[in-house]
């Protein structure tokens, strides 16, 4: 990388330009969008797209059911590739733990078994659930 931590003290990355170097977001409008979205926190408050990113800061950042917590190793302008991009920053250990117990919790709790076919009673509680409405009947 020709723009990284060693010249870290003339760098200045805007942080939607470093989410998207860092290749947590596939375009800078994407993430300029998460980060008005509340989507991205800066050192415990919530971001803005044009503030500047300093090494050691962390971020927290919530992409869909994972929220990821980060502190910034490097600084880069330009987008480069994912090995690259993984050496900006540093994914804390209980980031990782969270994410994998949150992730085992989907995997298990988001299935129903039910050891019958639903008789009459439970098709219209379901279909009432789902909000199912079939030629205007409910």
């Amino acid at each position: 990388m020709s723009k990284t931590t060693s010249s870290a003290d003339s760098l200045q990355v805007r942080l939607d330009k470093w989410l998207w170097a860092a290749r947590f977001f596939k375009t800078r409008n994407l993430a300029k969008e998460a980060i008005e979205g509340g989507k991205v926190h800066y050192n415990g408050a919530r971001g803005k797209p044009s503030r500047h990113v300093e090494v050691g800061a962390t971020l927290v950042i919530r992409q869909g059911f994972d929220e990821k917590t980060v502190v910034v190793e490097g600084l880069a302008e330009q987008r480069r590739p994912a090995v690259e991009a993984q050496q900006l920053y540093r994914e804390t250990e209980d980031s990782q733990r969270k994410r994998e117990q949150a992730a085992a919790q989907r995997k298990t709790g988001g299935v129903l078994v039910s050891d019958h076919r639903p008789n009459k009673k439970e098709r219209r509680q379901l279909v009432r659930f789902k909000g199912d409405v079939r030629s205007g009947q409910e």
